[in-house]
Order: structure tokens, then sequence, then C-alpha cells
């Protein structure tokens, strides 16, 4: 199985600056251009800019190699029968998962091509590529803790745990954001927003919703608009059954963000997923049981029947004799008794060959049944991360008033009376916030302190990532026992 090696971004930024410098751009393309170089600067911690300068003075010296135009081939599985050709952008991609920053790791992957091309090894193991490249890893400074997340990733990959990560809140709270830097940062591709969704949902379908936003409308209670909240969630989770089945039977990492996710309601399906769990291991345990009484009873019934005729046969000797006597007459005198005896024979044991042959077939049968039966099962539970975003009354009260404001001029249908709507967006976020006295994250976003709370988040999926590894492992282990 080969895998094509994919073109290398850095080195299409390379090309891409080359050109820019010999002819004029629009200033689009120039704030286009220098949005990545701003996300980078934004991301990193304020030490390591002091620290990195020199290293970053010119990032195009290091953006592209000659090393990038020989190939190394690294070959998986104990015989090595498959291969797959190695890329420095998705190495470094790898690494940033990690928390190594983005700079080092790109210095990194391009010192390990280096190594492997300046010492022939054109054809390598993946054990051997991970024993050099953990110790570039050491050699930087990132020691046993980035190369136990790097392996704890790689395990996450291949097992094909699916991950579920819910980013609620309600407006101007930094979803989106935060959405679409923890998949960059922890290589997760795919980002589904409950807005469009909803959009979809209410253009194109007949489900019950409106297009006035719930946080618009005129409530008699707070209890009322909760109410009208949590249906119009329940109905944009049916929206999303698909994508998420899916994702739960291909394994795949998934990371939902808007404002109609009610965490009850997927809290409410891993209580179910975890009741089915236990149903099934129920009904496998007594099936067990009484498939093992069956058995006993009938060894026991035969036991009995083979006690019944050796106490027959001690009783009445003389009968057993005169038996062996009449056998023997009919074996010497009459031919045709043979022949009739040969034509039963060879009968009985077709038929019993045509029974064996049936019983064969039902096992094949309960065979493909088992195996779509574990096809159709996801091969490990998922992990399922709900996190709600919360901010100071006062910062979100102002970013309101101005995002209420920007779209009011071009809605129609919101009221004027903006009091009302920050109202109703405060219940909203309150009932959000209940969940936290249940065990639910919810985190403080403020504009001074958000590269520390985005590094905060993306150690604290990782850490959900372990803790449902371990526990993939140990049900994986308990299925092998049993």
């Amino acid at each position: 199985m080969r895998t094509a090696a994919a073109p290398d971004p850095l080195l299409l930024h390379t090309n891409a600056s080359a050109s820019a410098s010999s002819s004029s751009l629009s200033q689009s393309q120039s704030q286009i251009h220098s949005s990545p170089t701003n996300y980078n600067v934004m991301m990193q911690p304020p030490e390591d800019h002091a620290a990195d300068s020199s290293d970053r003075a010119s990032p195009s010296r290091n953006a592209s190699s000659k090393y990038d135009f020989v190939k190394v081939k690294v070959w998986l599985g104990e015989n090595a029968d498959h291969y797959y050709v190695l890329s420095r952008f998705l190495l470094c991609r790898m690494l940033t998962v990690t928390k190594i920053p983005n700079h080092v790791a790109i210095k990194i992957a391009l010192e390990l091509k280096k190594l492997l091309v300046d010492n022939s090894l054109l054809d390598v193991s993946q054990s051997d590529l991970e024993a050099n490249l953990f110790k570039l890893m050491e050699k930087r400074g990132y020691g046993e803790d980035y190369i136990n997340r790097y392996k704890m990733m790689t395990r996450f990959h291949h097992q094909r745990v699916p991950l579920v990560v819910l980013v609620c809140g309600t407006a101007c709270t930094g979803k989106s954001t935060i959405a679409t830097q923890l998949a960059g940062r922890l290589n997760l591709p795919n980002v589904l927003q409950t807005d469009m969704v909803y959009e979809l949902l209410r253009t194109s379908t007949d489900a019950p919703l409106t297009s006035v936003p719930v946080w618009a409308r005129d409530f008699d209670s707070p209890e009322e608009l909760i109410t009208e909240f949590c249906r119009e969630c329940r109905v944009v989770r049916k929206g999303l059954a698909g994508d998420l089945k899916k994702a739960m039977k291909d394994g795949k990492p998934i990371i939902i963000e808007g404002i109609h996710l009610d965490p009850s309601i997927y809290l409410m399906d891993e209580e179910k997923r975890d009741d089915n769990s236990k149903m099934e291991k129920r009904v496998a345990e007594s099936e067990n049981s009484s498939a093992s009484v069956e058995s006993k009873t009938e060894r026991q019934h035969e036991n009995e029947l083979h006690e019944k005729k050796m106490d027959v046969t001690k009783e009445d000797p003389s009968n057993s004799q005169e038996c062996m006597s009449e056998e023997g007459r009919i074996s010497e005198g009459l031919s045709c008794a043979k022949s009739h005896e040969i034509i039963s024979s060879d009968s009985a044991y077709s038929t019993e060959k045509n029974l064996r042959a049936e019983g064969e077939g039902h096992k094949d049968l309960d065979l493909q049944k088992n195996n779509a039966t574990k096809k159709d099962k996801p091969a490990t539970e998922p992990i399922v991360v709900p996190i709600v975003l919360r901010m100071s009354d006062f910062d979100h009260k102002a970013l309101l008033e101005e995002w209420i404001a920007t779209r009011a001029s071009r809605d129609n249908c919101l009221p004027q009376d903006h009091r009302k709507l920050i109202k109703n967006l405060k219940l909203i976020q309150d009932y959000l916030c209940s969940f936290e006295s249940q065990g639910l994250t919810v985190v403080d976003i403020s504009a001074n302190s958000f590269p520390q709370t985005l590094d905060w988040l993306h150690s604290y999926l990782l850490q959900c990532i372990e803790r449902g590894l371990l526990a993939a492992c140990s049900e994986s282990s308990k299925q092998g026992g049993s």
C-alpha cells in the first residue's frame, strides 16, 4: 500500500513569496499572506519571542530545502509490507500536537530529514524513524513528556478512537475562534457549526424552526425561553445525527461549535451508550450461562444412557452371546443382507454428510451475522468532551452591544430593544453554565489571557484523549479475557 507524498505547503509558500516580489499585489492579497504570520506570533508564549527571535529573523531560509526532493520510505509492519513517504509538513503537524512550538517543529522535521538523507537511510523502519526523532526532540529540550504525548497521539490515530469536542456558549464568547485554533493545534480536520446546520434545516426541510433567533423573540417567562431553546437544540441534534454517526463508525475526530448545543442532550446520549453496553454484557453473560447449563444437562443425559447400557450387558451375558452367534450366522449365509447393509450404510452416510453440510452452512451464516454486527459496532467507545465558554459580564455586554448593532443594520427582524436581547442571551448563558455542578468544564474567556486559555484547553483535551485511550484498552482487555 503506497502513499504518495503531498506537496509541501512550506515550499509552496516560498514560491508564492518569490513570485510576489516580482509582481505587484493588491492590498487584500497582502493581508491574506500576512495573517499566518500574525497567527503564529499570537500563538507563541511571551517567553518564546525573546528566546527564538534570532531563529525567526529569516523564516524563508528554512522554508524549503534540497532535502525535500529526496524521498525517504518509512516501512510499516513486522514484515515491512507497507510503506509511506516521509513528509516534513505532516511530521511538523504531529509535533505541534505535542505542544512543541511551530517554528521548533519545523526545525526538528528538517533536521530529521537531513540526518536520514546524509546517512543514506532512504529506507527506514517506523521504529528507527521514531528513535532518531526522539533523540532530536531531547536535544532541543523536549524530553519525556513530549515523547509520551507523541506516542499517545500515535496510538489514538492508529486505534481510530472517535472524539467529539463540543464548544458551547452564546454569541460573542469566542466559540468559532477557539474551535478553529484547537483544530489547528490538535490536527483535527472536521469542524461543524450549528448555525449552518440550523439554516439548512430551516430552509431545506420541514423542521419547526423560524427565521427569528430564539433570543430575539418574546417569552412570558425565562422558563419558556429555556424550553424553546432546548427544543431547537434537539432539532439541530437530529440534523447532526448523520455526521456524528459517520464519525463514530469511522473513528474520526470532530469539533462542533455553536449556540444550539445543549450539553444535557449529549450527556444523555453518553449515559444511554453506557446503559446499552451494560445490557449487552448482561445478555452475553446470560447466554453463556444458559449454554453452559444446557451442555451440562446433555452430558448428564448421555452418561445416564451409557450407564444403563452397561447395566443391561452385565445383567444378561447370555443375550450378548446369542446376539454374537446370530450375527455370525447372518454374516456367513446371507449375502443379500450384506449388500442391503452396504446400501443402507451408504445412504446413512450420505444423509449424515448432508446434515453436516447443513450444520456447517448454518454456522457460516451465524459467523457472517456476527461479523456484520461487529463491523456495525464501533471499535471503541467515543470520547465526548463538552466545553462551555463564559465571559465576564462587562466584556460580554460590550461585545454583544456592538454585535447586535451590526446585525440589526442588516436584519430587520430583530427588535429595537437591545437590552431585552442581551437579557435573553444572558439567560441562555446561565443555563449552559448551570451544568458545571454536574462536572461539565466551564472555561472563562478573556482577551488578555486568550493564549494561556488556549494552551490550557490544548492540555485538557490531551488529558481527555489519554483517559479515553486507557478506558478503551481496559475494555478491550476485558473482552479478550471473556
